[in-house]
């Protein structure tokens, strides 16, 4: 087997910081446009999609890699993606400002979309180049998936399925006005408070863990799910949310009960 071929990689990393400065220019444009800067999380998971698809042609192109690996990652970084964007897209509409967006630019000294071009859109590339780095490295890996390969795609396939679920799940609770005001404590709700993030977490640790055929991809990406795990539990998902909805009715008595990251059997009502 051939060792990981780091010129060629080298390219690709330019490559795939292009095109994620592509899609949130884009997306800045489009936003400054409608007057909404929430459009932007639509963009993350397109982001990843792009990067893809452009470090998959690049190393087609360059002969490197495998490419029963190449389309793997490929394929599975756009589903996720792509699901991501649809599902956030259909989330948004109708709505105004995100509120956080809207808290950060109340800050802006000066021009308001000059502000958020570069602390929400610039920021995100930059993000969506890091956090991809198991993605891009994986095109340059030389040999078939191995057991380890396949084991992160279950791992994949398992975080995939939270997302979708849980995301699904709650969009059906907040459909009914039965519930307007009442927190969703049922089905994988009922095992965690973030059945998304957890499914996010482990997206990007089983996309991780189809680079480590090669400990030189495993080594120069292991900072992406890493990263991840942190923006996850400490940065901008499980901990913003917490705080905006710690004060809502029963939510206190819920987070009680209920894992906040790993799910795990719910405790009983009423135990601490």
């Amino acid at each position: 087997m051939n060792g990981f071929p780091w010129s060629a990689f080298a390219t690709n990393l330019a490559l795939a910081a292009a095109a994620a400065l592509a899609v949130m220019l884009v997306t800045f444009a489009v936003a400054v446009r409608a007057g909404v800067h929430r459009i932007v999380d639509v963009a993350w998971g397109i982001g990843f999609t792009a990067v893809a698809a452009a470090t998959f042609a690049a190393s087609a192109v360059q002969d490197q890699g495998d490419p029963a690996r190449r389309l793997l990652v490929t394929a599975l970084t756009a589903l996720w993606g792509l699901r991501l964007a649809v599902h956030i897209g259909r989330r948004g509409r109708g709505h105004g400002e995100d509120p956080r967006y809207e808290a950060l630019l109340a800050k802006a000294p000066g021009n308001r979309n000059a502000y958020a071009l570069r602390m929400v859109y610039l920021l995100q590339g930059a993000l969506v180049w890091l956090v991809s780095l198991p993605v891009q490295a994986a095109q340059y890996v030389p040999g078939p998936p191995s057991f380890l390969a396949w084991a992160g795609v279950a791992v994949w396939a398992l975080g995939l399925g939270f997302e979708a679920v849980g995301d699904a799940q709650l969009a059906r609770f907040k459909a009914d006005p039965a519930h307007r005001g009442r927190i969703m404590d049922r089905g994988l709700w009922a095992w965690t408070r973030h059945p998304n993030y957890f499914g996010d977490f482990c997206v990007w640790w089983g996309l991780y863990l189809i680079t480590c055929d090669s400990w030189e991809a495993a080594a120069v990406s292991a900072v992406s799910p890493v990263v991840m795990s942190l923006l996850l539990t400490r940065g901008s998902g499980k901990r913003l949310l917490e705080q905006h909805m710690a004060d809502r009715p029963g939510y206190a008595e819920y987070a009680s009960r209920t894992s906040g990251f790993l799910p795990l059997p719910p405790k009983r009502k009423g135990r601490a």
